[in-house]
């Protein structure tokens, strides 16, 4: 099914000013900057992340080590059998236990994507705590979750898709909220279904 951009609602300079703010943030409630270790969820999230680890560097001077979480074992959505033909991979190259973990992703929904960080988190190990970093907040949670540093909240339909787009992935940085729409190839086919059941 084909998209039509309803709206652009970030672009380069806003995604670069969320994240100098939330960064800011960071800095202020983490005096323990040294225990910080940042999980970005796979894809999106690994390089909000990095980002994310290089403002610190250039603003406190300490280098938070970035790993990638690949949450697919643990998705509630799909059978255990399709696992192994989706999985990608976890990456940390460091130990979680008792750190402050800044878990990272691009878009929080339902929720359900960050619980199943969580489960795979504590696989790897006990945190002392975990944080959760959103560049963007559509709503429509289905599990009690929130974020701590969010770059910016914006309901949306169920309908509407949220699109983020990195230049490190996609060669351009940016926020889209698309719509599905139904091309005229799609109206016939229904109709003749229609006909068919008729």
């Amino acid at each position: 099914m084909e998209e039509k951009i309803k709206a652009r609602v970030m672009e380069a300079a806003k995604i670069k000013r969320a994240l100098i703010r939330m960064t800011t943030e960071i800095l202020e409630r983490n005096r323990r900057l040294r225990n910080l270790v940042i999980v970005g969820i796979r894809t999106r999230g690994i390089h909000i992340g990095r980002r994310i680890a290089r403002l610190i560097a250039d603003l406190e001077g300490v280098e938070v080590p970035v790993g990638a979480l690949d949450i697919t074992p643990y998705r509630d959505d799909i059978a255990p059998s399709e696992v192994p033909a989706m999985i990608q991979q976890t990456n940390l190259g460091f130990s979680i236990a008792q750190k402050d973990v800044l878990l990272v992703d691009d878009v929080l929904n339902t929720g359900r994507t960050i619980r199943a960080a969580m489960e795979g988190l504590f696989d790897l190990g006990r945190p002392q705590t975990i944080q959760l970093l959103l560049l963007w907040d559509r709503g429509h949670r289905e599990l009690p979750i929130r974020p701590d540093y969010v770059g910016k909240v914006l309901p949306t339909s169920k309908r509407e898709v949220v699109k983020v787009k990195l230049s490190e992935i996609d060669g351009t940085d940016e926020v889209l909220i698309t719509e599905p729409v139904r091309t005229k190839s799609q109206f016939r086919k229904r109709g003749k279904q229609r006909e068919t059941v008729d």
